[in-house]
């Protein structure tokens, strides 16, 4: 609890925002102008119409009261009921047809801002999606346009409704002119005592609205994970029941207190407006009938003003309302903003295009790089030559910079001293996106979609060359378990999305990225830890298919299992960060270093008689 009262407190510190409210307006304003400029005209057509149906509305009773006080004719008394009868129906078909298509349009403008934050998340430079308060700005640029009730849809209801009021403002203050001003300036005084109640009931809902956040993230978490095929061996072998339903039971007890605290500051501030609006009413009621009774007021000036003090105050409220609003809205918009301006440290569209070659050479140039928040470099001080068309093995310890040695060589990541070259030029001149496609990679982490087993590997769903397919899933070693699956290559992957998806050992999940790294046919093949999880017969049959792989690539093989570098023309042994031992397989063991320490290590697994 100590925990989450402290994360709590850190969700409550309050940056200054970059981008104000008006610059917020214009900016979604240029994206519906470019989108669907119906949004921007409906906004004045919706408020210009409930301006008028209020105004009908206002009239339509004092104007039959006075053709009733007249003694009008009976024709002049109907006339006047159809006239306004016809009005009112008029307007509020109007209104009608204009709702019905104002959603649509909006709804297109959020997802032209979905489809702005999707390409940022998946075209963001790779150290970006490590930074903490890009994942935090990230999270807000989702929430921003996830509903219909979010910022980037319902701002144009609160520009609506604040163009409403403020027109309506402006109309009914003429109106009531006539009047007392201090009358005026009552009602003025009242509405933004009760305006004050009402904000510090919205503020604070407001900045306890991410605490709230964290608390119901909490629960769906523990309930998710609870139910989740994932840990459900878990939680039978462990009896984790009992400890989830503490977990659950505690972070909903702290909601629950946090909600009863919330109705408790709500409930003051409506009985606060309420009692305002009883002194309002009432001191314009006395007002009116004294003018009535000393001045001769009307009935229907009596009816007409009345209904305008209180339809004015409405109008007061609005605008003080939808202005907060506004702001709010605008507090998501800017850091929806600023995740899309998050900057970018890889050229992309601006960087040079990649030089067309035969082969790739690449060279760590005095490379050191350290991550972000750590207090030592991963990788320190290296200079390494990747020759052209070389089979490169890269072993050592967990922790030697094995992993970060590999995305510095793609491009994930740029060195925090020194220089990538590729072929003599420092990748950092290139166009990134040109750069990733000179690399098939097959990564330690897994990236399966639910899609079919052949969109999988092609990347694709369009233009998929079936008999390539068919060829990387040979060499993968992926064939018979593609064979005996219900639809071969158009069985789908995975049981998210589509309940029958076949579901892939860990090991035939490596086979398949080997055969997607293997599909893209690039000229620089990367292979971090490919045979992790795939016991010792599949293994060798890896190793036995590797240069077939690797034929006119240039190839780097990252690996725990030494036995599998026999097969590479060169290794690298890493320790702390550097290249501690370099040579053949043979080389080294007659070294008799580290590398030939580790391998005999790991080779007594593997015979009898021998000592551990």
């Amino acid at each position: 609890m100590i925990r989450c009262a402290r994360e709590v407190r850190k969700l409550k510190e309050k940056t200054k925002p970059k981008h104000g409210i008006l610059p917020n307006i214009w900016w979604m304003a240029k994206i519906a102008w470019r989108v669907r400029k119906r949004v921007l005209v409906f906004c004045f057509v919706t408020a210009g119409l409930e301006i008028a149906y209020n105004l009908a509305q206002l009239y339509v009773a004092p104007e039959i009261l006075r053709r009733v006080e007249d003694h009008a004719p009976l024709g002049v008394l109907l006339g006047t009921i159809g006239f306004f009868t016809v009005l009112l129906f008029l307007i509020l078909w109007l209104k009608s047809y204009v709702i019905q298509n104002t959603l649509w349009p909006r709804v297109d403008v959020r997802s032209e801002i979905i489809g702005m934050v999707g390409y940022k998340c998946n075209t963001t430079s790779y150290p970006n999606t490590l930074q903490a308060d890009f994942i935090r700005l990230r999270e807000k640029a989702h929430m921003a346009c996830e509903g219909n009730q979010e910022a980037t849809e319902q701002i144009w209801q609160s520009l609506t409704l604040l163009l409403q009021n403020a027109g309506g403002f402006v109309i009914y203050l003429t109106i009531l002119s006539k009047l007392n001003p201090t009358l005026i300036a009552l009602v003025i005084v009242t509405c933004l005592l009760g305006f004050l109640a009402s904000r510090y009931t919205n503020n604070w809902m407001f900045t306890h609205r991410e605490a709230e956040d964290v608390y119901y993230a909490k629960k769906c978490y523990i309930r998710e994970r609870a139910e989740s095929v994932e840990l459900a061996k878990d939680i039978r072998v462990f009896g984790l029941q009992g400890w989830l339903n503490d977990l659950l039971e505690n972070v909903h007890d702290v909601y629950l207190d946090f909600r009863l605290r919330a109705e408790r500051v709500k409930l003051l501030a409506d009985i606060t407006e309420a009692l305002l609006t009883a002194a309002r009413n009432g001191i314009a009621y006395v007002y009116l009938i004294r003018l009535a009774l000393r001045e001769g007021l009307g009935v229907p000036e009596f009816l007409l003003y009345f209904t305008a003090v209180t339809t004015f105050t409405t109008w007061i409220m609005g605008i003080l309302q939808q202005t907060v609003t506004l702001h709010h809205q605008s507090l998501d918009l800017s850091r929806l903003r600023e995740f899309l301006e998050y900057p970018e440290p890889f050229r992309f569209e601006g960087g040079e295009p990649v030089p067309k070659a035969g082969s790739y050479e690449l060279r760590l140039e005095n490379v050191s790089f350290r991550y972000p928040g750590a207090e030592e470099d991963t990788i320190r001080h290296m200079d390494l030559t990747v020759r052209a068309g070389e089979k490169l093995a890269v072993v050592g310890l967990n922790g030697a910079g094995k992993t970060t040695l590999v995305r510095l060589l793609c491009g994930l990541f740029d060195p925090t001293e020194g220089r990538v070259l590729l072929n003599g030029k420092d990748i950092r001149d290139f166009n990134r996106r040109e750069y990733y496609g000179l690399f098939g990679a097959v990564f330690q982490e897994f990236s399966i979609l639910d899609v079919t087993v052949a969109e999988n590997i092609a990347q694709t769903s369009r233009d998929i060359d079936c008999g390539q397919v068919w060829a990387c899933v040979e060499q993968a070693g992926l064939t018979k378990t593609v064979r005996e699956l219900p639809e071969g290559l158009d069985t789908h992957v995975g049981r998210e999305v589509y309940l029958d998806g076949a579901l892939f050992s860990g090991g035939q999940t490596q086979r398949l990225m080997l055969a997607r790294a293997l599909y893209k046919d690039a000229p620089i093949l990367l292979l971090d830890e490919p045979t992790a999880s795939l016991d010792p017969i599949a293994e060798n049959d890896i190793y036995i298919k590797y240069n077939g792989m690797a034929a006119g690539r240039t190839s780097l093989f990252i690996s725990h299992r030494l036995a599998s570098t026999r097969f590479c023309d060169r290794i690298i042994l890493l320790a702390e960060g550097r290249i501690a031992e370099e040579g053949t397989h043979e080389s080294l063991l007659a070294l008799g270093g580290e590398y030939a320490g580790l391998f005999e290590v790991q080779s007594r697994y593997y015979q009898e008689g021998k000592e551990f």
